[in-house]
């Protein structure tokens, strides 16, 4: 009976992992998200269960996170020239490098991201204008140009102080500024404060179509501006990830 149900769970657990994987691909395609790395990240070849462990992570003494190896130096040093340009802590831009890509130039999402922010192809398209970079392939390209997104999505939440503000631009990094919107807009109608994460966290799982009733009460759409979201749970396992290795390299590395 054991094996009968280990292998009913397996079975369950890889039906989900390509219903989610589905719902994801389709709302890249809209543009409503901008898939990460991350806990999403799937490398030609990664298995099922590299994925499970990291999202164990979260739950692994802080400590644990810097025995994975330090990016070249030369990332680093990139790293520290772009966050000084566009004014972001440099130990945040790294922790976000961390979960995006694990330092590997040559990652690449199944939504087409790519490199070591996980720039998307949209992204880049957007950045031609604003910064000339035409190929974000290269490293000091790709870091440039994450770094700049990421300052972009801080600028997006001007009334949010301190940790939320830095959780929401990566919240926002992670399934689109559009998601986060929506978010706060549910938080606003429900009398909560949208400029906290912690009120944010409790909304986004209100994106999803089991609440179709209420968002027929905020749009006129009858739901959010950017289809339904059920993709909540990797967001916040995203955030929270980076939040803790900031943490960490912020101790050990200034």
């Amino acid at each position: 009976m054991g094996r009968q149900h280990q292998n009913v769970r397996s079975l369950t657990s890889n039906v989900i992992f390509g219903l989610l994987l589905a719902a994801v691909l389709v709302l890249a395609s809209a543009g409503c998200v901008k898939p990460a790395a991350s806990s999403s990240f799937i490398e030609k070849g990664q298995k099922d269960a590299e994925i499970a462990s990291e999202n164990q992570q979260i739950m692994a003494p802080s400590s644990a996170v810097l025995e994975a190896p330090l990016p070249p130096k030369n990332y680093t040093d990139l790293v520290k020239k772009y966050s000084d340009r566009y004014h972001l802590d440099w130990p945040l831009v790294l922790a976000l490098m961390k979960q995006e890509s694990r330092f590997d130039q040559a990652a690449v999402s199944y939504a087409g991201a790519y490199g070591l922010m996980q720039i998307m192809p949209t992204t880049q398209s957007e950045l031609v204008n604003k910064l000339g970079v035409t190929d974000a392939a290269t490293p000091g390209n790709n870091i440039r140009a994450g770094v700049y997104h990421l300052r972009s999505m801080f600028r997006s939440f001007p009334k949010a102080k301190g940790a939320d503000r830095i959780e929401l631009a990566l919240a926002a990094y992670n399934a689109g500024p559009t998601r986060i919107f929506a978010a706060r807009e549910i938080a606003r109608y429900l009398g909560q404060d949208p400029n906290s994460w912690e009120v944010v966290k409790s909304t986004l799982p209100l994106l999803s179509n089991s609440y179709y009733s209420l968002h027929r009460s905020i749009w006129h759409q009858d739901k959010p501006p950017c289809g339904y979201f059920n993709g909540y749970r990797q967001t916040l396992t995203y955030v929270e990830n980076i939040m803790q290795y900031y943490d960490d390299y912020s101790l050990a590395l200034k």
